[in-house]
């Protein structure tokens, strides 16, 4: 996996594919370890984008005012 970040979207459909991956069964013990601990990298990074997401949404909501975030 590459070093960038991805936009949600994008880890979201990488996670499907990881899921089909799986769950086809003709995947080796190996190849099978490296895309869960894949997985598990990009569903941290999702939940840290919707937690992101979700405090701006707040801040938002209370006062209107959100600092300009760096653009991924």
């Amino acid at each position: 996996m590459s070093n960038s970040k991805n936009t949600f979207e994008e880890s979201l459909k990488k996670l499907e594919k990881i899921v089909e991956k799986l769950e086809d069964g003709n995947v080796n013990l190996d190849d099978s370890i490296k895309s869960f601990e894949e997985g598990v990298v990009l569903v941290k990074e999702c939940q840290k984008q919707l937690s992101e997401a979700e405090i701006k949404i707040q801040t938002l909501l209370e006062d209107g005012n959100v600092e300009p975030t760096e653009a991924t």
